[in-house]
């Protein structure tokens, strides 16, 4: 999503907590952490659960959530906030980051690097012990509200080829790494998420596991659990299984011909 001059809202509380299941003490570190006024940063690869995680850490610390989607445009006054021109005049609005921080709010930078560095810069101020955000075109500095966090992920697998945080940025943050989840567990979040019996669960789940088999093979990005329930939703809508995993799995990850042929034949292979 691209950020522009209009305000984010934030994120209102859940009445029922999001679907999440643990795979280790992420959620026991992730609570220290916002006790501790530490800011976070989740490491992991596409679709594997972190954007989940931080939502229902809002839900559970009963915070509102604040999420900024990051891309190379993003400006340090589409964070802060700018003056707009009215009828009137002109009139202050701030950004998502200074109304997280004026709230006491999770404020979660999903693919952080691909702002652009002095973009990134902004943040540090609110990841020590100052917890201030300075407005250098007002004269403010905001102070975070009780409650306030900092949360940033990235895809290291992926953006490192391309571009990476600096280490004056990285170490200010307590980084939790995510993974896919283990077959049992992938296939439990498959059949929740995605209305399938157990059985079409573990099969899909088992065709996760071997297209990531691939990825020696020039795949760039692995499949995953968010393409698997997208291939199990559309089965629990009564679409074939075959073209489900084709539209859902397959076409996503490549267009380079022979690794679509070779994951279509192992689709046809595990579900004649």
């Amino acid at each position: 999503m691209r950020m522009n001059a209009e305000p984010m809202a934030s994120a209102p509380q859940a009445l029922e907590a999001p679907y999440y299941l643990p795979s280790g003490e992420e959620v026991a570190v992730f609570e220290q952490c916002h006790a501790r006024n530490l800011a976070v940063m989740l490491k992991g690869p596409t679709g594997c659960g972190k954007t989940r995680f931080v939502e229902y850490m809002a839900w559970r610390l009963g915070r509102p959530l604040v999420t900024i989607s990051c891309h190379d445009d993003l400006s340090a006054s589409d964070l802060i906030g700018r003056f707009l021109i009215r009828h009137d005049g002109t009139a202050w609005q701030d950004g998502p980051l200074t109304r997280a921080v004026r709230d006491g709010a999770i404020c979660y930078l999903d693919e952080v690097v691909e702002a652009r560095q002095d973009t990134v810069v902004v943040l540090h101020p609110l990841t020590d012990y100052r917890r201030i955000l300075p407005i250098d075109k007002t004269g403010e500095v905001v102070v975070a509200a009780v409650g306030f966090q900092l949360v940033v992920s990235y895809n290291p697998g992926y953006q490192r080829m391309l571009k990476d945080m600096k280490p004056s940025t990285r170490q200010r943050f307590v980084a939790l790494d995510f993974d896919f989840p283990p077959p049992e567990r992938e296939a439990e979040i498959v059949e929740r998420e995605g209305g399938v019996p157990p059985p079409m669960a573990r099969g899909l789940v088992s065709l996760g596991q071997r297209l990531r088999g691939l990825q020696d093979r020039g795949l760039a990005e692995a499949p995953s659990t968010r393409l698997l329930i997208a291939a199990a939703r559309l089965i629990a809508s009564g679409i074939a299984v075959q073209p489900a995993c084709y539209w859902a799995i397959v076409s996503p990850l490549s267009d380079e011909p022979s690794l679509v042929s070779a994951m279509r034949d192992l689709v046809d292979a595990m579900f004649v």
